[in-house]
């Protein structure tokens, strides 16, 4: 590895000329401003010796090498941050040999990790990205006694805005679901290194609903057919479905619940501020005969083939209801039990899962007041975080009247508002700013857990800063800036490194970002060395994978991750006008989209560029091949030209099918099937793109074998067919959760297509329309055999990713 540059990239630092922190809010909120709850967290931190001592195990877990390098040192009096969130790095002078270098300073330990992970990007070279988007560059660190000095008397860098929020509630299924400590402690280090102090936390929750909805009356039976599936636990938690999956062992909800414990023992240590659940109105079905007056709502189907009741339909509790409050009040007393007061922000989203019955503002208001009341009669301190995503999914009822309705019904500074969607379609701007309300500019990004290359960079590098500095002179009667964050909120992680970075960045950040001169940063730090090749790439990517403008929510709809499930002959006619159809519609608590025919796959670039950068990835290969993290950037980029080809190729084979071109369909039929297996082989050459880890954690946090094929089939079916079907219809949600891993494609995709082409051509030969009904029988039926198997798949990677790399660059692009 060559030597760190001398600074070409202590100038990015320069760029920090920050803005003042945004203005308290107005003085007639008085103890309900954001002053208040920052206040309120200020008393629950942890002490500063505590937190010191979890800056210091970061670093040790991270790079134990330089575990003395570094001084950690808190803030609590102001003395460097004065009144804001900061960091100060500065060199520790005269220090014996092995000691501390570098000092860092902040008011929390994550102010304190995230000036680590700013001085080990800008003076050492650094990367650092989830292990599995290749892990951390590290290579580039000088050794102990030999760390770069800080210029001048210390660099110092303030939060221009003081909340940095991350998941969604969708991601502790998609992503976390299998994690044991080992992997969360992990996850929770990457926070802190990326300045996140507002995670939310829902880890464990049903084991408190199970001791609350036991104070109620509610039996163990009642709950096995209330909760759902370890996979399915965030649709069940909504009200989505009930028991999919299900039921819950006790061990499963023990080793939750203690595992939240840690987990939020951690974050407090760390000093972030945990955003708990709180009630949604989702009850059990027993509620209805245990309170027979109460008023209870029975929720229409959501994503069934059938209706079938057995785990659609759920029910909830009416805010208005006296026992709305009730319920919520013991759910957060029972957390604040089980893990102390350790936080006064929660989550609830209500509203996302039932629309109200009438669009009366009064009544809206009247909902939105009982909310926060069951929130506040638990914890005097609570502030509710909602997610703002219903403002956009169902902007035909959530006019400016009902908007504002919801939106005042508490104290201003006692809501917060996630702009889940703002890198695309940012609700701030249309709403005179959430009416004056708090709210967090967020970044949704990623639907399902989906792999493939996807960004907006532009938006994200502009986004916060537009909205920090834009007064809005209809903000009805208040005086602050209502802009109180930024946010992660992707449904699935582990992808695209290159956005989260940027995106974590922005927390630190008052101007625009330059995103080509930050690329040749990025790229230097991912790789470890300066690439001539790799920069063009990374240029060519900028402008095209990572610079989507078409303002469509990107779900991947390949056509080998998610097969068209409709008769050829049904969209004939549309071919012939251009491969152009989808009929789309929205789903509300679905935060994303259904096809309701054949999928279009989402394309917003030219692929003949972005080819041109996998051309220069692999040039760059023989001095990079030795890089993890070049080797996952490869492989993805590689597997993401294949998929946009075989796209083509699919298209291709309708064409001849119409045509009645047998040759010609055989041609198309073979080639698609043999870009999958080529896929799979690629995926199959690097650690990163396996079945076999998602399958392997599920079945590791079993302790009887019955848990063991309930879990592994939990893993199995959210990646397939994901929800209920018939023997002649699929899901509705089939392939939602679709993923490009080696494993998958050879053994689930492929049969598919398969199974699908051979009817196609024997239609042709018989000379009869295409047998949909019996196609449907025949791969669901064996679907469903897959979502039950126990067959294993490899967890390490076999083969060379940059030579199987440059053969199908050969084979397919040449």
């Amino acid at each position: 590895m060559r030597p760190p540059p001398s600074p070409p990239l202590l100038p990015l630092l320069l760029l920090l000329v920050l803005l003042p922190s945004p203005p308290a809010v107005a003085a007639a909120a008085g103890p309900t401003s954001l002053e208040a709850l920052r206040a309120a967290a200020g008393r629950r931190a942890a002490s500063p010796a505590t937190q010191e001592r979890a800056a210091a195990g970061v670093l040790r877990r991270l790079l134990p090498s330089h575990a003395l390098s570094f001084r950690f040192q808190i803030d609590p009096k102001g003395g460097v941050c004065g009144d804001s969130s900061c960091f100060r790095i500065s060199n520790v002078d005269g220090s014996s040999k092995g000691g501390a270098e570098i000092l860092i300073q902040g008011n929390t330990a994550v102010e304190l990790a995230s000036g680590l992970h700013w001085y080990l990007k800008y003076w050492c070279g650094v990367h650092i990205s989830w292990d599995k988007t290749g892990g951390a560059q590290l290579a580039s660190v000088p050794s102990p006694g030999s760390l770069p000095r800080v210029k001048g008397t210390a660099v110092k860098v303030e939060r221009p805005v003081p909340w940095n929020y991350y998941q969604n509630v969708v991601t502790s299924s998609y992503s976390f679901v299998w994690w044991d400590w080992r992997r969360w402690e992990k996850e929770i280090d990457w926070m802190a290194l990326q300045g996140i102090n507002l995670p939310l936390a829902f880890t464990g929750q049903e084991a408190v609903w199970q001791k609350v909805f036991k104070s109620f009356n509610v039996t163990d039976r009642d709950l096995d057919d209330f909760f759902g599936g370890p996979a399915f636990l965030a649709w069940a938690r909504m009200g989505n479905l009930h028991a999919w999956g299900g039921p819950l062992s006790q061990n499963w909800l023990d080793q939750q619940l203690a595992l939240q414990k840690k987990i939020l023992s951690r974050m407090i240590e760390l000093g972030m501020v945990p955003v708990l659940p709180s009630f949604s109105g989702n009850v059990p079905v027993a509620f209805k005969k245990l309170f027979p007056s109460a008023s209870i709502t029975r929720l229409g189907e959501w994503n069934t083939v059938d209706g079938n009741p057995r785990w659609c339909c759920t029910y909830i509790l009416d805010p208005s209801d006296a026992l709305f409050i009730d319920v919520g009040q013991a759910f957060i007393k029972q957390q604040m039990k089980e893990y102390g007061d350790i936080t006064s922000i929660y989550n609830c989203d209500t509203f996302n899962e039932n629309t109200p019955p009438t669009n009366e503002p009064a009544y809206i208001s009247s909902l939105g007041s009982a909310i926060y009341q069951a929130m506040s009669r638990g914890n005097k301190d609570a502030v509710w975080l909602m997610q703002g995503w219903l403002f956009y999914s169902d902007a035909a009822f959530w006019k400016e009247s009902q908007m504002k309705a919801l939106l005042h019904s508490v104290p201003i500074g006692k809501m917060m508002v996630l702009d889940l969607f703002a890198d695309v379609k940012p609700i701030w701007q249309t709403s005179s700013q959430f009416y004056g309300v708090p709210y967090i500019w967020c970044m949704l990004h990623n639907f399902g857990g989906n792999i493939e290359m996807y960004g907006v960079l532009d938006s994200i590098s502009s986004g916060p800063i537009d909205a920090r500095t834009s007064y809005n002179s209809t903000m009805v009667h208040f005086t602050f800036i209502p802009y109180v964050g930024v946010g992660m909120c992707m449904e699935g992680i582990e992808h695209n490194p290159v956005v989260y970075e940027l995106m974590s960045e922005m927390a630190f950040r008052s101007q625009k970002v330059e995103v080509e001169d930050w690329l040749k940063s990025y790229s230097y730090r991912r790789y470890g060395q300066s690439n001539v090749e790799i920069q063009k790439a990374w240029a060519i990517l900028y402008h095209t994978i990572y610079n989507c403008t078409d303002g469509i929510a990107d779900h991947n709809r390949d056509y080998i991750v998610e097969f068209p499930d409709i008769s050829p002959s049904s969209f004939s006619s549309q071919y012939s006008k251009g491969r152009s159809i989808s009929v789309v519609r929205k789903h509300p608590r679905f935060l994303g989209e259904v096809s309701a025919s054949l999928p279009q796959p989402h394309l917003w670039y030219s692929t003949a560029e972005a080819v041109k950068s996998l051309e220069l990835f692999l040039k760059a290969g023989d001095d990079l091949s030795e890089s993890l993290t070049y080797r996952y950037d490869l492989v993805d980029l590689a597997r993401q030209s294949l998929s946009k080809l075989a796209n083509k190729v699919y298209l291709d084979a309708m064409d001849s099918y119409q045509m009645r071109d047998s040759s010609d369909l055989n041609f198309h039929t073979k080639k698609f099937l043999e870009v999958i297996m080529d896929i799979e082989t690629l995926l199959a050459s690097d650690d990163n793109f396996l079945l076999g880890p998602w399958l392997e954690t599920a079945k590791s946090l079993a302790t009887t074998e019955d848990e063991r094929k309930q879990y592994e089939w939990n893993a199995r079916t959210q990646v397939t067919m994901w929800y209920d079907d018939t023997k002649t219809e699929q899901s509705k949600l089939h392939d939602y959760a679709n993923k490009f891993w080696s494993g998958l494609l050879k053994s689930y995709y492929h049969p598919r297509a398969s199974k699908y082409f051979t009817r196609l051509s024997r239609s042709l030969q018989e000379n009869r329309s295409f047998q949909l009904e019996e196609w449907r029988r025949d791969w669901i039926s064996y679907s469903n055999e897959w979502q039950s198997g126990k067959e294993l798949y490899p967890v390490k990677a076999t083969g060379d990713a940059l030579a199987i790399s440059r053969s199908l660059f050969a084979k397919y692009f040449r």
